[in-house]
């Protein structure tokens, strides 16, 4: 003991780490959802149809009131088009219905993923029918987008949908890759301003210190994601915000279906009040930014989700509900017995 108090008393940067250790890395998600009660939070990338019912529930319980799901890479490497049509199919409508059953607004974005850019018959298959998605009610942009190894073929329909979100008038959604991201990014930027799109329109996802910089500084949305192990973790997310501020920042969960968090945006914002950010700057980078980018499409209208929605879990579509054999709509989620 006599020894652990002179390694403090010598290492003063020791105590101070010590200490953040108790003031915020002990505490539970229930000890943290009070800093940010009665906040509302806007997702602008989180993928849905990986999460469970209860993810919703949590996230409604959070403050989530709205969210963006890009199309994605499933795991699966998808082998026929069909498989395309069902899945942005299940975007625009299923998820869409699911979502609105425990109290959040669902938008999505629609496009050929990176991953699957690679498979240039089916791809060329898929760049045929995304005109007939992208124009449905509820879709934001064109994405997720942009390159995963950095092919060839991943280029060539990267710039195939950059033109057509210019002729659909809609937002980008850019997936940055996950290896050589900074030559990554700044070749999606590059394309992106060679194909004549205002960085405004574009919103550069997946970033991390070493991107961050350029991004804002050439006039593009930058996007973080707040992923477990990978990608940024809450507390460098923090310094971010601390270093480059609000302006065209916004944070995300992603939350899709490997390790991940579908709390990370309030949790993230906890952390943020907690570490003495404003209120103001916090309500940028966690609701406010992803409507200013998103809603250059038209289709978002903040008083459609500001106040909450209307609950009803009785509802069908092509009737089917969210309810099975009888169940009622849960209501106490604090009970210890599940009825």
């Amino acid at each position: 003991m006599c020894q652990n108090n002179s390694d403090t008393q010598q290492n003063p940067s020791h105590f101070e780490e010590s200490h953040e250790q108790v003031t915020h890395r002990d505490l539970t998600w229930d000890q943290y959802r009070d800093a940010i009660k009665g906040m509302r939070f806007f997702d602008p990338h989180i993928h849905m149809t990986s999460r469970t019912t209860d993810d919703y529930q949590a996230m409604y319980d959070a403050g989530i009131a709205a969210i963006i799901e890009p199309a994605f890479w499933l795991g699966q490497p998808r082998t026929g088009l069909s498989s395309f049509k069902d899945y942005f199919s299940s975007l625009v409508n299923w998820e869409r219905f699911r979502s609105s059953q425990f109290g959040i607004k669902h938008y999505c974005t629609i496009g050929l993923n990176s991953r699957e850019a690679n498979n240039e018959p089916l791809a060329e298959q898929v760049m045929e029918i995304l005109p007939l998605f992208i124009y449905k009610e509820g879709v934001v942009g064109v994405g997720e987008i942009g390159f995963d190894d950095q092919t060839a073929a991943e280029e060539k329909y990267y710039r195939a949908q950059l033109e057509l979100s210019k002729s659909a008038k809609l937002p980008v959604q850019v997936h940055t890759p996950h290896r050589d991201k900074k030559n990554g990014t700044e070749r999606s930027m590059a394309i992106a301003l060679e194909h004549g799109l205002d960085p405004s329109w574009v919103i550069i996802d997946h970033n991390n210190e070493e991107t961050v910089k350029s991004v804002l500084d050439q006039g593009f949305y930058a996007g973080f994601t707040i992923y477990p192990f990978t990608k940024m973790g809450n507390e460098r997310m923090v310094k971010v915000v601390e270093k480059y501020g609000p302006e065209r920042i916004m944070i995300n969960s992603a939350a899709d279906w490997g390790i991940s968090d579908p709390l990370a945006l309030p949790k993230t914002a906890a952390l943020m009040k907690m570490r003495g950010i404003d209120d103001e700057t916090i309500r940028k980078v966690t609701y406010q930014n992803a409507i200013d980018a998103f809603g250059k499409s038209g289709q978002i209208r903040v008083e459609d989700f500001a106040n909450g929605l209307e609950i009803d879990q009785n509802q069908k579509m092509n009737g089917n509900t969210i309810l099975r054999g009888g169940q009622q709509p849960r209501v106490a989620k604090e009970s210890l017995l599940i009825k």
